[in-house]
């Protein structure tokens, strides 16, 4: 049941991301690839990071907001949100508890590489233990 509810979020995501990718003709280069395919596919948290990836893509959202939008604990949200903000996948505006984060231009310019991060999840998800 929540295997089938992920999948289908994931299905919707990696649309919205094609749309959008197929909109701007840009495609992404070698170093945000794997880059992309490292922090989503090759990590632990991966699938966590793409949740947030795919709820600060809707609208701009403070840590605390995103613990409850992902129902996860909200110190593994702020370590997720570090991770992203270190390799530049997110912008924050603001100090300490309000901070908004937002995708950031580098993530914005290149969404269409997510489609890819999104196949590969799929596939590792039907394969082998995926961590949340």
């Amino acid at each position: 049941m929540v295997q089938t509810v992920i999948e289908t979020k994931l299905l919707e995501f990696k649309d919205i991301v094609n749309s959008k990718a197929n909109l701007q003709n840009h495609k992404p280069d070698r170093a945000t690839r794997k880059l992309l395919l490292y922090l989503f596919t090759g990590t632990r948290g991966g699938h966590t990071r793409l949740k947030i990836i795919m709820n600060l893509e809707a609208r701009p959202l403070n840590t605390h907001q995103l613990s409850k939008e992902i129902g996860f604990d909200y110190k593994a949200i702020q370590h997720h949100m570090r991770v992203l903000e270190k390799n530049n996948l997110v912008t924050k505006v603001g100090e300490k508890y309000g901070a908004i984060f937002h995708l950031s231009n580098l993530l914005e310019v290149n969404i269409g590489c997510l489609g890819e991060v999104i196949e590969r999840l799929e596939r590792k998800m039907n394969t082998k233990k995926v961590y949340y």
